[in-house]
């Protein structure tokens, strides 16, 4: 077996398939599907600092979710790859889309699901009964990241209220001043408690980087498309702003006006 062969790269790089003759398509074909890989991996990462939280081993946690912050970086900056394409490279091959957009990806919605972004409207973007359907609707209905992080709270003695420790997952979180009290304690006594402090910023930074990459998204399709309707029927535009107001992780950013 030769590195071609571990890597199956026959396989991998028979998939940029242009539908044009447009040069930039190539571009566009390969930062899409590079963006698949990392969330790929980022999910892979997620899930297993989820299984590290729970079982109270953090230090684990902490490499995984490190590892995610940099594959965010470096989704972020694949942004400014794309932003090379002007409005016209993209008119040229736009309409050899059809329906398919980027609001379609369903690795993309794991990681939502997973950092707590829950939406069961996600699930009718994908056919009932499909894998990929039943996949989303496991996470959904799944503890998240940060509701694991909260019932390690509750483990360790803090006062998080029954109905954030056990609730329906597939509604998305809600903040709760018992909470923000409780991650106060936790960064105003940040030696006594020093891994949850340490758990806490590895979920601000997590929320940090993913409203940069929500943030570099808009704008590289604002510059290319401008305020147009996205393909596959999506918002484009107002709907990528609209992303920017969700928050993942609320009391660890409320509580900094607290402190």
């Amino acid at each position: 077996m030769d590195y071609g062969d571990y890597l199956q790269l026959d396989t991998l790089l028979s998939a940029q398939t242009t539908k044009t003759g447009e040069h930039d398509e190539l571009l566009f074909i390969v930062i899409h599907q590079a963006t698949e890989l990392w969330l790929k991996l980022s999910v892979h990462e997620i899930r297993a600092a989820c299984g590290d939280i729970g079982g109270d081993d953090l230090q684990p946690a902490f490499k995984t979710l490190a590892r995610v912050a940099r594959i965010q970086a470096h989704m972020i900056q694949a942004w400014e790859i794309l932003a090379t394409m002007t409005p016209f490279d993209y008119a040229n091959f736009r309409e050899s889309l059809g329906a398919s957009s980027g609001f379609q990806s369903f690795q993309y919605r794991q990681l939502e699901f997973l950092l707590g972004a829950k939406d069961r409207k996600m699930l009718e973007l994908h056919d009932a009964g499909s894998a990929r359907r039943g996949d989303l609707e496991a996470i959904l209905a799944q503890p998240s990241l940060y509701d694991e992080a909260l019932r390690l709270l509750a483990r360790r003695g803090f006062d998080i209220p029954a109905d954030r420790l056990e609730r329906d997952w597939r509604e998305p979180y809600e903040a709760s001043p018992a909470v923000e009290a409780a991650w106060l304690e936790v960064y105003r006594n940040a030696a006594q408690y020093w891994d949850l402090y340490e758990l806490g910023e590895k979920l601000v930074d997590l929320e940090y980087r993913l409203q940069q990459w929500r943030f570099t998204h808009m704008k590289t399709v604002e510059r290319i498309i401008g305020f147009k309707r996205g393909t596959g029927g999506s918002e484009g535009v107002s709907y990528l702003v609209k992303a920017l107001d969700r928050k993942l992780f609320p009391e660890l950013l409320t509580l900094r006006t607290a402190m």
